[in-house]
């Protein structure tokens, strides 16, 4: 009982948050339109996509429930000035429709190569927040020569790089606990059949308790330049975190040797939530390492 009532407690203590996100993101997306934007046919369902800008190309991963207004709109302006954004919708988010296709992460990256192709893009930088990020890792494995740069948000490659309170807080997340949120909200203004939002929750939750890790020896063959980012209380677990940035080359001295491909940022005063709503501190970091 005492475990439900934390899991409760954590949704509900990111609800005001998430409003604050999500009211700003519905007002910023008011302004900011997509060049184009439609469905790619892959792997049995169509997924959404949004791209914006011009210039070499940046595939945005949202985190789980999430829609591309309310992850992305307030980075998509800042980075579409230099860059071609893809913003995608992963299955049974957003506009993308909900389906009883097995969900996993080597599925979900699979689509993104899929949705390039659709595109005609060769090759694209990857950033991925949250849920998303994991999805990006997993690209990184089974699609390197698709990678340029790579960009991880609050997202670790296996279920033990959250904090144990994270992971039992997953064990106990209910469908009604979504229940008059933003992102029931957001949902319902986008999705193209509201009736689903109870299986599409169930999918995510039971994606969310099923254990996972892609594995650190592919973590360390991942040759792409790899920017995480993390918050300083966002419920990751920062030796796991060192950990995997030494799998990618980080963690040494360079003043004695050669400056690491990747990088490791840790903002301070920020956890999972509040993190993507730093678009200054965020923006900053990505365009300087996409560059």
């Amino acid at each position: 009982m005492n475990t439900l009532l934390k899991a409760y407690t954590i949704l509900k203590s990111i609800l005001p948050i998430a409003i604050v996100m999500s009211t700003a993101y519905q007002s910023i997306a008011q302004q900011n339109k997509p060049s184009h934007s439609g469905y790619a046919p892959v792997n049995g369902i169509e997924v959404y996509y949004e791209v914006y800008g011009e210039g070499m190309p940046v595939v945005l991963l949202h985190g789980a429930y999430y829609t591309i207004d309310m992850n992305w709109s307030q980075l998509i302006p800042d980075l579409s000035k230099t860059r071609k954004v893809i913003a995608l919708e992963m299955q049974g988010h957003g506009h993308t429709a909900f389906s009883d296709r097995k969900l996993s992460r080597a599925t979900l990256a699979s689509d993104v190569e899929r949705v390039m192709d659709y595109l005609n893009v060769d090759s694209a930088d990857l950033v991925g927040y949250s849920f998303g990020g994991s999805v990006a890792y997993q690209f990184a494995i089974q699609s390197p020569k698709r990678l340029k740069k790579l960009v991880i948000v609050s997202a670790a490659h296996k279920s033990s790089g959250w904090l144990p309170e994270v992971n039992k807080a997953f064990k106990n997340l209910k469908p009604e606990f979504f229940d008059n949120t933003p992102l029931k909200t957001a949902y319902d203004a986008v999705a193209p059949d509201k009736t689903k939002w109870t299986k599409f929750l169930e999918q995510m939750i039971a994606s969310a308790l099923t254990p996972y890790d892609l594995g650190d020896s592919n973590i360390a063959k991942i040759a792409a330049p790899v920017l995480l980012i993390s918050g300083d209380n966002d419920g990751m677990d920062k030796i796991e975190l060192i950990k995997t940035y030494q799998l990618l080359g980080g963690a040494v001295t360079a003043d004695f040797g050669i400056t690491p491909k990747s990088q490791l940022a840790i903002v301070p005063g920020q956890g999972h939530v509040s993190l993507m709503m730093q678009t200054p501190i965020l923006s900053r970091y990505i365009n300087a390492f996409l560059k």
